[in-house]
C-alpha cells in the first residue's frame, strides 16, 4: 500500500513563487489571499508589510486573511525567514519546522489557527520584537497562512500529499548602516561544438555565482563581454533571468547559453554585476578547439616526438 508525503517545505517555495517580484495585488492563489490589513480606505491597499524598527523596538501591525471560496476553510499562521531558490534565485520562505532566524522568529500572530467564513475574512493582530543585538539592515520574510489539509495527488508509482500556503511578504529594516556589495564567484565556460569544423552548430554555456554579501536587498544586473585573440569583442549584452531581488547574504547559480560560440578561439569571458552603488567584475579564460583538429594536432604531436626520439637514439648509436 502507498503511504501519501507531505511535500510541505517545497509546496510552501512553490507557493510563494508564484507571486513573483512584488506587485501592486495581495498574495493570492485564487481560494484564499494574505495581506497586511488597511487601518482606513484613504491609505490604499498594502501588498506587502514594509517596516523599519529599531534594534530592540516592538512593531504592531494586523494581517487579514481572505477567502474566496463557498466553504469555511481553517489555516495555520506563521511567520517565516525569506531566501533565494538555488534555481532561479525566485522568493521563497522557510517551512514551520526549519530553523527561523530572523524575522520569522521575531514576529507572532495573536492567533496560531484561524477559520474563515465562506467568502468572509480574518484580522489578526502581528507583534514583532526586534532584539537588542539584531543586525542592522533588511530581514525579509513573510506571515504564511497554511491549509493543513492534505490533498492527494497521484505522482505515478508514489502517492504524494501536497498542503498549500499563501503569504504575504515582510520587507523589515532594521536600522543602522548599510553595506550593499555584490560578487560574482566561480565563472566556468563549457563548449559543445561539432566534431568536424563548420560542419554544425556550437555554443558554450557560462555559469556563475552572483553573491550578495552586503545587508541589504539588491536588485542586481549582469553584463556578459567575451574576446578573442587580440581583444576582438565576440559578444557583448545584458543579461536576462536574473533574480529581481537578491536577499541579503544570499547567492544563486545562474547560466547563460552563448549560440553561435566560436569553434576556435582562445579568449576570456567577463561578468560584471552591478547594483546599488557596488560593482563587481569576474572572468574565465577559454580555449575553442574542434575535436577532430585536436585529434589531427595529437596525432601531428606524436608523430613529431617520434621522429625526435628516432633521431636521438641514431645519433648515440654513431657517437
Amino acid at each position: 500500500m502507498r503511504k501519501p508525503s507531505v511535500l510541505l517545505s517545497s509546496l510552501l517555495s512553490t507557493a510563494l513563487l508564484l507571486l513573483g517580484a512584488p506587485a501592486a495585488g495581495a498574495a493570492d492563489n485564487g481560494s484564499w489571499s494574505v495581506f497586511p490589513a488597511t487601518a482606513t480606505a484613504a491609505t490604499g491597499t498594502r501588498p506587502y508589510f514594509y517596516l523599519s524598527a529599531d534594534p530592540g523596538a516592538t512593531l504592531t501591525d494586523k494581517v487579514t486573511v481572505k477567502n474566496k471560496t463557498a466553504a469555511p476553510l481553517t489555516f495555520r499562521l506563521y511567520a517565516a525567514d525569506a531566501y533565494n531558490t538555488e534555481r532561479d534565485g525566485g522568493f521563497a520562505v522557510r517551512a514551520q519546522n526549519e530553523k527561523q532566524r530572523s524575522v520569522g522568529a521575531w514576529a507572532t500572530t495573536d492567533r496560531d489557527r484561524v477559520t474563515v467564513k465562506p467568502h468572509g475574512s480574518v484580522t489578526v493582530p502581528v507583534t514583532i520584537k526586534v532584539p537588542e543585538d539584531a543586525e542592522p539592515g533588511d530581514h525579509p520574510g513573510a506571515l504564511v497562512a497554511l491549509d493543513e489539509r492534505i490533498d492527494p495527488a497521484d505522482a505515478g508509482a508514489v502517492a504524494v500529499g501536497i498542503q498549500k500556503a499563501v503569504g504575504a511578504r515582510i520587507y523589515l529594516r532594521v536600522n543602522g548602516p548599510t553595506m550593499p556589495a555584490l560578487s560574482v564567484d566561480d565563472v566556468e565556460v563549457e563548449h559543445t561544438q561539432p566534431l568536424v569544423p563548420g560542419t554544425g552548430k556550437s555554443r558554450a554555456v557560462i555559469s556563475y555565482t552572483l553573491h550578495n554579501r552586503g545587508n541589504v536587498t539588491l536588485s542586481p544586473k549582469v553584463a556578459l563581454k567575451a574576446e578573442g585573440l587580440f581583444g576582438r569583442t565576440l559578444l557583448a549584452r545584458e543579461l536576462r533571468g536574473i533574480p529581481s531581488e537578491l536577499l541579503p547574504r544570499q547567492e544563486v547559480r545562474l547560466t547563460e547559453e552563448w549560440k553561435g560560440a566560436p569553434q576556435l578561439e582562445w579568449g576570456e569571458v567577463k561578468l560584471t554585476a552591478s547594483a546599488r552603488d557596488t560593482r563587481e567584475s569576474a572572468a574565465a579564460g577559454y580555449f575553442a578547439l574542434p575535436w577532430l583538429v585536436a585529434g589531427v594536432l595529437l596525432v601531428l604531436l606524436a608523430g613529431g616526438a617520434g621522429l625526435w626520439i628516432r633521431a636521438r637514439r641514431s645519433r648515440r648509436r654513431r657517437a
